[in-house]
């Protein structure tokens, strides 16, 4: 690992157990066995370094969405996106809430590129729903509505869940989609397996939005 990617690593961590705010350059650099006058070597600021998670958050967000074939089912295409958004969040979940709580604290341009980006994402999740309705899939009333309420059932999960725990991502995964599919009116019973307690071990202290 590169000594920026060392620093980035630990950023994430910092940023996301502490809060922007609250973490120093200095406890960034002790974090990194760094000078603080040695940081700026690698990096401008500490803005910076908070657009770059954000920004990397956001890379794999997008390229999950674009993933998905258009060309699916509504259904299946809601479902495929329910699993490629938590799966980023169990895999990279420092950074998945940076991304969620941390992001308002960029600069006004930063904040617009990142919301740019975040609306692209929402509207993959807008035209599956969309399409849904249209072929009476779904029984919901506003599209983007609906994608509002899915995309902050989906985030908040970056507050309770843990990959390490009772279940795994792939699990966790399904049942969400088949939850998700539920509530939007899809038709067919919801078939999720017996579920173990979730949620130990993480903090519920930050709250968090939609992407």
């Amino acid at each position: 690992m590169d000594r920026r990617t060392e620093i980035m690593t630990a950023a994430g961590r910092l940023f996301s157990e502490a809060g922007y705010h609250v973490t120093s350059m200095r406890d960034l650099a002790r974090a990194v066995n760094l000078q603080g006058g040695s940081l700026y070597a690698h990096i401008a600021s500490k803005e910076e370094i908070l657009f770059e998670i954000v920004s990397h958050a956001a890379d794999l967000f997008l390229a999950g969405a674009a993933a998905v074939p258009p060309d699916l089912p509504p259904a299946e295409r809601v479902a495929r996106l329910v699993e490629a958004h938590l799966a980023v969040i169990a895999r990279e979940i420092g950074n998945a809430t940076v991304f969620f709580h941390e992001w308002r604290f960029l600069s006004p341009e930063r904040k617009a590129q990142i919301q740019e980006r975040r609306d692209a994402y929402e509207a993959y999740f807008t035209r599956a729903i969309a399409d849904g309705v249209e072929t009476g899939v779904f029984r919901v009333e506003d599209p983007r509505l609906a994608t509002l309420f899915v995309l902050s059932a989906l985030n908040w999960t970056y507050q309770w869940y843990d990959p390490a725990g009772p279940i795994p991502p792939d699990e966790f995964a399904r049942q969400y989609a088949a939850m998700v599919l539920g509530a939007l009116g899809a038709d067919g019973p919801l078939t999720p397996g017996p579920s173990p307690r979730v949620g130990e071990g993480r903090s519920t202290e930050h709250a968090g939005g939609a992407a």
